[in-house]
């Protein structure tokens, strides 16, 4: 159940880019179109959950016992661009047809503070293994949902006449505002569940 807990609040309740501003670069630049905002969501998703689990494993097995925890920030960010760097090499490889798909937002992910936010998240909230995979998946699946949402929005609002002062990256930050103000709706869901089963 607790796993539940995790995978519905990283989601819903505490999503990654509507309530702790992670990530916010690609979400306005790559919201333009769902087809960008799903490729995008998928490589943050792969990428995201692959990072946490190393990372994690990097904290226990060597910054911790050896000491080295003040390096964690650097070693997390060298980790991050080194399995960026090699999961394009191997998709060049192996699937040049999804290197294509996914080529131009493999880049974009090392620079992405969301996943380098979730890696020392899952340390500071002392998850266990499985935890930190959980939520690092739950965490890419509502950047994903942000993302895809936050993009049929803007697709709709091309078809809009908007009003010259608002136009451009004034309505989308209006918007996106309402869009995190939607999310909070979720709040209650978390504590509900929570309440539900007595933790």
């Amino acid at each position: 159940m607790e796993y539940l807990l995790i995978f519905i609040s990283a989601i819903f309740v505490n999503n990654i880019i509507l309530s702790q501003f992670l990530g916010i670069c690609p979400f306005l630049g790559v919201s333009k179109k769902i087809d960008t905002a799903l490729g995008m969501g998928a490589a943050v998703a792969f990428v995201l959950t692959l990072s946490t689990m190393v990372t994690y494993l990097l904290q226990i097995y060597v910054l911790n016992p050896f000491g080295l925890q003040y390096l964690q920030t650097l070693a997390f960010i060298l980790v991050i661009a080194a399995l960026v760097q090699m999961v394009e090499i191997i998709l060049k490889k192996v699937s040049p047809a999804l290197y294509q798909a996914l080529g131009i937002f493999l880049p974009l992910i090392t620079t992405n503070c969301a996943v380098l936010g979730v890696a020392i998240l899952v340390i500071q909230k002392d998850f266990s293994l499985l935890e930190s995979v959980v939520y690092a998946f739950s965490t890419a699946l509502g950047f994903a949902l942000a993302l895809v949402v936050f993009a049929g929005i803007r697709e709709q609002m091309e078809l809009v006449k908007i009003p010259k002062g608002m136009q451009g990256m004034a309505i989308i930050l209006v918007t996106a505002g309402l869009l995190s103000l939607a999310f909070m709706g979720f709040s209650g869901v978390d504590s509900g569940l929570r309440a539900l089963v007595g933790l």
